[in-house]
């Protein structure tokens, strides 16, 4: 897994609480073996509606998602936070987030940023404006707040380290 110390880019704000893994790659493309080519069934169903957030043209690029609280939530689906990483997030902020899906993000180097739910929103707006955020785990920050992470798995993500 690659090392994670710090991105600065623009995000894009899925202001939706409870998106469950299900939403997030739905079922009928988790017949793969491999942990890449996920990225182009994100969100697959709500990608079909024109007005969905990462159709937009200000979404193009985005590398931090900032979601609604109890992101993730659902299935131990592994394939959604793989699915997240191969289409170009290296960090997802929300308020609260499934705990299987928070272990599978940390596993493959996928930051979860966990902060207050007026945090969120802040940081939300600030994505809207097309203003850039800085995440940056050496320092424990995400667009200027504080996070919480232990030191094991930040020691992970800084070094590059998974499981094996």
């Amino acid at each position: 897994m690659k090392a994670f110390r710090k991105v600065t880019a623009h995000a894009v704000a899925l202001d939706r609480p409870d998106v469950d893994t299900d939403q997030i790659i739905p079922k009928q493309f988790l017949k793969r073996i491999e942990r890449s080519g996920f990225g182009e069934f994100l969100f697959f169903d709500w990608r079909k509606d024109p007005a969905f957030e990462l159709n937009q043209p200000a979404a193009k690029g985005a590398r931090i998602l900032i979601a609604g609280r109890n992101f993730g939530c659902g299935s131990s689906r592994e394939h959604a936070p793989w699915a997240l990483e191969d289409y170009g997030f290296d960090a997802v902020i929300a308020p609260s987030f499934g705990d299987i899906f928070r272990q599978n993000s940390l596993k493959i180097g996928l930051l979860p940023v966990q902060l207050a739910p007026e945090q969120v929103k802040e940081l939300m707006a600030r994505a809207d404006s097309g203003e850039e955020i800085t995440v940056d785990l050496e320092a424990r920050t995400a667009g200027g707040f504080t996070f919480e992470l232990d030191d094991h798995a930040r020691e992970c993500l800084l070094e590059g380290l998974d499981d094996i």
